[in-house]
């Protein structure tokens, strides 16, 4: 099995474990590459193009820590999160352990992290400005915050509660593999809304869309951040850039506890839908159907 980066932001709904499944059903020898709602960016940070890489979120926040990643040095970046940890005395296990904190790996580290974690996300809510510091306080309360959602209130503060995690070993690791790709890959990085994007795309380009789920509920799709509105306007981008010969691949979900996505369903027909799951396994949508549970697929207009 391929070995693939994962992003440095565990995001929900990220697809790095179904790579396995999707980079082989992208075509080959691509020239443009975009990843649309790119996200963590897993997809992208394990493209390669022979032209350029693009990967565009409307989440600016994310888009500004992807830019200050690829644009500051490693060590300066690992030495400023260590900053952040020791000055508001945030746990540090892969340096003390979990003894030090009073804490086990088991029950996690939430009860010793609140108060420091909750000083930490208000001074950023207050922050006077954006700036590169900024973008890193965001990323250290995305690794210590629950289950590593990012989520914004209509007021633009961020709002995720603690989690039971903290800036471990693993987490490190993920965070400089993804570092280094970002900074050798050809990858931009765009801060905008699908339908506001001048495309320049044409034959021998790739886009890979992976949007918020219509049927779903996530941290990323609240407050109707995506409606049938924005689903028909995806639909109807793709099917413009699929006249002019652009290759896509759209992942979404079919299917969900009991509820369908009539629109998307009636769209695939004109395409090729594969069947997706965690099992590693794909199929054609026609022949494989999981009644009442979660049906994952990606949608292509080529063979």
């Amino acid at each position: 099995m391929t070995k693939y980066i994962k992003s440095c932001l565990n995001y929900t709904g990220g697809k790095h474990k179904l790579l396995d499944q999707m980079i082989p059903l992208f075509p080959r020898n691509v020239h443009h590459f975009v990843d649309l709602f790119c996200g963590g960016a897993n997809v992208a940070v394990n493209m390669t193009a022979d032209g350029s890489i693009q990967c565009i979120d409307k989440q600016k926040e994310v888009i500004r820590l992807f830019h200050t990643l690829q644009q500051t040095d490693e060590s300066e970046v690992l030495r400023t999160i260590e900053g952040i940890i020791e000055e508001y005395g945030l746990t540090n296990t892969s340096r003390y352990g979990y003894a030090v904190y009073g804490c086990e790996s088991g029950s996690g580290l939430a009860p010793y992290n609140k108060e420091k974690y909750l000083k930490l996300r208000d001074d950023y809510n207050r922050r006077p400005e954006d700036n590169g510091y900024y973008d890193i306080v965001f990323y250290v309360l995305t690794v210590f915050g629950f289950n590593n959602q990012i989520r914004f209130s209509k007021k633009g503060h961020y709002n995720i509660p603690v989690g039971k995690r903290d800036f471990n070993e693993r987490v490190r690791a993920n965070l400089i593999d993804f570092m280094r790709a970002i900074k050798t890959k050809n990858i931009d990085f765009l801060c905008a809304d699908f339908r506001d994007v001048k495309w320049h795309l044409g034959r021998g380009d790739f886009l890979y869309a992976d949007p918020p789920y219509l049927i779903t509920t996530a941290t990323y799709n609240e407050q109707k951040g995506w409606t049938e509105k924005e689903e028909q306007d995806l639909l109807e981008l793709l099917d413009r850039l699929h006249a002019k010969g652009v290759y896509f691949a759209l992942s979404n979900v079919i299917e969900h506890k009991g509820a369908e996505n009539a629109i998307l369903k009636a769209w695939a027909t004109k395409y090729r839908v594969h069947v997706l799951d965690f099992s590693y396994n794909n199929s054609n949508y026609q022949t494989k159907r999981n009644q009442g549970k979660t049906v994952e697929v990606l949608i292509t207009n080529y063979e």
